[in-house]
């Protein structure tokens, strides 16, 4: 059999002299030059520079929205009226004289009188500081309440969830507005402040109760949740430290909602009378006293009950901007 005398190096230029197939239209390859920067530089990111907390992504979605600042001034004005109002309305709402009844506004008077001859913009001023404070407090009552409730059945289930879910159920089937009419009733020679908030606080608890148990059942299966076992933290640690700082967003929404729902409740109890004494100026009040005088003297009715109605409106503005702020899936 004839030996293949052919040498390797006649091999190879053969090869390189074989011509390549013809480059169509279209198929030509392009190199693109060298970056001097590099792509390494342009990707990265400092060291020194921290990740930005959900809290601090939240303000910044906050702050670009209208609606936040809407509220925000809404909300502030109805503050400044509850801390200061003597500031804002120097006239005394309790001082009546009947020779101005109904009389119209003026300069010194801006809303004008109601049927006692009371100055209508002094006492709607100062009836901002006990329908803001109800709400207020009757907030932190409830939040404080219903946060713990909500978080010892979420976290340990078993037992715990089946006793306070019922407990829960029991207070959430009462009619909450009937409810405290009824409890009032009983307390309708010795109203205050302090009355009408513990009433409401008492029926007001079981929907952040509700919020906060959905939300702990959803953080405490978290990684960091686990990696916090394994590191030996104990169960009451894990759930101050990281359930319940991941697991409030919705109920700092929840709560701010409530806030305008109890300023409503307590309009309504003193609407109906049975809410804070006569002593206490409110918009409730007027609003009851005003309500004959609606045909033929509406501005009467008018200021407090929009002072009521804007109040309201800004913290549950305030919810829906926090809410979205908050929750990832509904940003845009």
């Amino acid at each position: 059999m004839p030996e293949n005398t052919e040498n390797p190096e006649n091999t190879e230029n053969a090869v390189s002299a074989t011509p390549s197939p013809a480059v169509r239209p279209g198929q030509e390859r392009f190199v693109i030059a060298d970056d001097e920067i590099g792509l390494g530089a342009v990707d990265a990111v400092a060291d020194e520079s921290a990740p930005a907390s959900v809290w601090v992504d939240a303000w910044r979605q906050l702050r670009r929205r209208p609606i936040f600042w809407a509220a925000s001034v809404l909300i502030a004005v109805a503050v400044a009226f509850s801390l200061v109002p003597g500031l804002i309305a120097p006239r005394d709402p309790g001082y009546c004289t009947l020779v101005n009844s109904y009389q119209g506004p003026s300069w010194s008077h801006p809303f004008g009188f109601d049927i006692q001859g009371c100055d209508i913009f002094a006492r709607t001023v100062h009836g901002a500081r006990a329908s803001v404070s109800v709400g207020i407090f009757t907030t932190l009552i409830v939040v404080l309440v219903g946060s713990a409730v909500g978080a010892l059945a979420g976290f340990f289930g078993g037992f715990f969830d089946a006793l306070l879910s019922r407990v829960t159920d029991i207070f959430f089937a009462v009619p909450f507005v009937l409810a405290a009419i009824v409890v009032m009733q009983m307390f309708r020679n010795d109203r205050s402040i302090l009355t009408v908030i513990l009433v409401l606080a008492l029926f007001g608890w079981p929907q952040i109760a509700r919020i906060t148990r959905g939300s702990v059942m959803s953080v405490k299966n978290e990684d960091y949740v686990t990696a916090s076992r394994a590191l030996g933290s104990g169960r009451m640690a894990m759930l101050l430290r990281h359930v319940m700082p991941n697991a409030a967003a919705p109920i700092i929404v929840t709560a701010t909602v409530e806030l305008g729902v109890f300023i409503v409740s307590e309009a309504t109890l003193s609407f109906l009378g049975i809410g804070l004494p006569s002593s206490v100026v409110s918009w409730g009040a007027d609003i009851a006293a005003a309500k004959d005088a609606l045909n033929s003297h509406p501005s009467v009715l008018l200021f407090p009950a929009g002072a009521l109605a804007l109040t309201v409106l800004g913290f549950i503005m305030l919810g829906d901007v926090v809410r979205d702020a908050l929750d990832p899936k509904a940003r845009k």
